[in-house]
């Protein structure tokens, strides 16, 4: 995957967040408002550029856990719809970069991670309240 080029589309905090982390190998920004933030790459779905974001995430066994919140608002992030478009994403959890394959939570799934996500960052619960969407849980697993 080409380098994360999209950072001109990003607010000013999250760049700085990827740049920080990325430069440090996550010693400054794998925490998060004091939780776990990884980074995420994505490939566009439409520009087929790549898309490098922080984002909160959880463990299950050897599964990296994100939720496609968006804050509850109405749409999908980008990122989201990209990995559902392309599920081959690049991960990095600190210094540790790696392929992985993304995919949404089944419904059989979904309730038991979205409580661990919920304890990590318990704003999840509201955020499904300001949104008739179903927040998607993502299960990322070393490619």
């Amino acid at each position: 995957m080409p380098e994360a080029t999209a950072h001109r589309e990003l607010p000013g905090w999250v760049k700085k967040h990827v740049e920080e982390y990325l430069a440090t190998d996550g010693e400054k920004g794998h925490e998060f408002q004091g939780v776990p933030a990884l980074l995420l790459t994505t490939t566009g779905r439409r520009s087929a550029q790549p898309l490098q974001l922080p984002l909160i995430y959880g463990r299950e066994g050897d599964r990296y856990l994100v939720v496609a919140s968006r804050g509850g608002t109405p749409d999908h992030p980008d990122w989201y719809k990209n990995l559902v478009a392309n599920p081959e994403v690049q991960v990095q959890v600190k210094a540790d970069r790696f392929s992985a394959q993304a995919r949404t939570a089944t419904e059989s799934e979904k309730p038991a991670l979205w409580e661990l996500m919920a304890k990590i960052w318990p704003a999840y619960n509201e955020y499904q309240t300001k949104t008739d969407r179903p927040i998607p849980v993502v299960i990322l697993e070393r490619a």
